[in-house]
């Protein structure tokens, strides 16, 4: 017994819910079409039973280029298709005609099947949701429908089954492979408040999860809606062969008339017929976009769209924010300095830390954190006042204490003559007590993972010049900047001033991609030619606000999508000059020459057809550098 091998299963599968009861009837037609025309070719049916084999094979061309002419005003594909076998067959070319219709709605069926093909590749390649859920209830365990469950329901998930919601992991521990989500294939551990996500793999160990979001609201069906609708955002070189299309035909049957006033040749001119169909032009780009998305999606990359997967393969300027994208936002104390000597290191840190207890911010938490690991009794304020811009006012053990920039300690009256400059990428916090300049805590942020090696392959890719757009101050902004080999740095910038960098360098020719996480730049993506958000794995609002989410917060991922970018602009570049261009001049030439017949053109014209078609999806499968 003969077993399918595992990875052919879902393409195997794939294809049988493809070929609907529509299709068969398709097969159909066209098989009885091509066996009619082959028996008159061999003089065993009469002429009248090849007419009405014709009729049928024409049907849904002209029901198709009708309703496109009536509804569109558009003048597509099938009429061209209709317009040339009519004219074989009344002009006594009723067997090519015949064989020019058979090839055409073999190459418009294959070109419709594996264009459903790649969409339906896009949810293989994510993965799916189960549809049943082990849920946790007072009398046991019970397996219930997905869509019954509510929020706030705890379900249990074993080692080898698929997390049916997202949520947060209540008790248990394992091991999830989050690819489906991510495109990471390294499994990530999870134990108690661990966020989990629908559609991914519990590969060890078995987690009870809180259910947060159910269907439609869960993050793997926000990806599979964003890249299902990103095919109706045509890229500028999709509406442009949309558009030559449209405008080629009437010039073609132009061309044709001027042909036959000259030749009088009815044969000439089916064949030019053929040489002349616009349908390349037609599957030339769509097919392309279309594989494109779903390989960026499979490697945790969503583009919302061909018009900004053109937009980044054509970006020559790479625009950062700083916190949170190029470094991993994860701020700490590496230098306490003590000024006043009546209070020393822990003393200092102790009352930084009660009056910062209460702030939400990157940098409190990080002086708070600080005094936790060096184990320090920690006082609870007995008021606080968060001061925007500025830092934090507070009363700890009878202590004033102000903790935030100098420009708080100067507008309180504080001398601050001796405060550090910035220097060395560090972030000065100042610490004032009772009136007085107390010292100050040095905080460092760490530089993202694998961030150098990111912008280094950017740039050997095609990207001029990199910059870094933050709210930061312009010492540790430089000093982060010269870690990594940014061309630019803008500090001490406001939301506002973001974007008018952007317009400013989009004014001077350039496409600026911005890369942020997705909420505060939200203004400066929308700006940019292509916004890209970090980590829309976490946020709703990171998938909504670009035009690019990256699943994780890897740098790399960035580099991918514009090799993924630039290998489909290529490929779309391909199609037209070599699938569509070349070949249908040297059809032209060679049935003005005489030297082809209708039926030889008919399927020599397979060719471009195959070609585009091979082209698209390798896109799928080949080798991208980055990707």
């Amino acid at each position: 017994m003969t077993t399918v091998p595992a990875d052919q299963q879902p393409a195997a599968s794939n294809l049988k819910a493809l070929m609907t009861h529509e299709r068969w009837v398709e097969v159909a037609r066209i098989a009885v079409t091509g066996f009619i025309a082959l028996l008159f070719w061999r003089s065993l049916v009469a002429v009248e039973i090849l007419w009405v084999a014709i009729a049928i094979g024409l049907y849904p061309l002209v029901k198709t280029g009708v309703n496109d002419l009536v509804r569109e005003r558009k003048i597509g594909t099938e009429i061209f298709v209709t317009v040339a076998t009519l004219v074989a067959v009344f002009g006594g070319e009723a067997l090519a005609g015949a064989v020019l219709m058979v090839i055409i709605l073999i190459a418009e069926f294959i070109a419709e099947l594996n264009t459903d093909r790649a969409r339906a590749s896009i949810k293989s390649l994510i993965g799916s949701v189960p549809q049943t859920a082990l849920l946790r209830t007072a009398q046991g365990e019970e397996t219930v429908p997905v869509s019954t469950l509510r929020v706030g329901d705890i379900v249990l998930v074993r080692p080898g089954e698929k997390i049916p919601v997202d949520g947060r992991v209540l008790s248990g521990q394992g091991s999830v492979n989050e690819a489906t989500i991510t495109g990471e294939s390294v499994p990530k551990d999870k134990a108690m408040g661990s966020q989990v996500f629908a559609g991914t793999l519990v590969d060890s160990g078995a987690l009870d999860v809180l259910v947060e979001q159910l269907g439609a609201d869960t993050t793997f069906s926000r990806i599979i809606a964003l890249v299902e609708n990103a095919e109706a955002e045509q890229a500028p070189v999709q509406k442009l062969a949309d558009k030559v299309a449209g405008w080629l035909i009437p010039v073609v049957f132009i061309f044709l008339i001027g042909v036959y006033l000259v030749t009088q040749d009815v044969r000439t001119i089916v064949t030019l017929l053929i040489f002349t169909s616009p349908a390349e032009l037609g599957l030339a780009t769509p097919l392309v976009m279309i594989a494109a998305i779903a390989r960026a999606a499979r490697s945790g990359i969503l583009i919302k769209g061909g018009i900004y997967l053109e937009s980044l393969a054509k970006v020559d300027v790479m625009v950062f924010d700083k916190t949170g994208t190029l470094t991993a936002n994860l701020p700490e104390v590496v230098q306490v300095m003590c000024v006043d000597p009546a209070f020393d290191e822990d003393n200092l840190l102790r009352l930084a830390a009660a009056a910062d207890r209460r702030s939400a911010h990157p940098l409190a938490k990080a002086v708070v954190q600080a005094a936790a690991q060096r184990i320090l009794a920690v006082p609870e304020p007995t008021s606080f006042e968060q001061l925007q811009g500025r830092g934090v006012r507070a009363t700890a053990e009878g202590h004033a204490v102000l903790v935030g920039n100098s420009a708080l300690l100067r507008e309180n009256g504080v001398d601050v003559s001796s405060t550090a400059s910035e220097t060395d990428g560090r972030t000065p916090v100042h610490v004032a007590i009772d009136g007085k300049f107390a010292g100050i805590l040095f905080i460092a942020d760490t530089l993202r993972p694998g961030a150098k090696a990111a912008l280094s392959h950017l740039k050997a890719n095609g990207i001029q010049r990199t910059v870094m757009l933050t709210g930061d101050n312009a010492a540790t902004a430089k000093a982060i900047a010269d870690q990594l080999g940014i061309d630019e740095v803008r500090a001490d910038l406001m939301p506002a001033d973001k974007v008018k960098a952007i317009a400013e360098f989009q004014s001077q020719g350039h496409r600026v991609a911005m890369v942020g996480d997705g909420v505060n730049d939200a203004p400066a993506l929308a700006r940019a030619d292509v916004g890209i958000a970090m980590g829309g794995a976490g946020t709703q609002a990171a998938l909504e606000a670009a035009d690019v989410a990256l699943m994780t917060d890897d740098l790399a991922k960035i580099a991918a999508a514009r090799a993924i970018a630039r290998k489909a602009y290529r490929t779309v570049q391909e199609n037209l000059f070599v699938g569509v261009g070349v070949v249908h001049v040297l059809g032209i030439t060679a049935a003005l020459l005489g030297w082809i017949g209708p039926i030889q053109a008919a399927i020599i014209h397979l060719g471009p057809d195959i070609l585009v078609f091979l082209n698209s999806v390798k896109l799928l499968k080949v080798r991208i550098s980055g990707a």
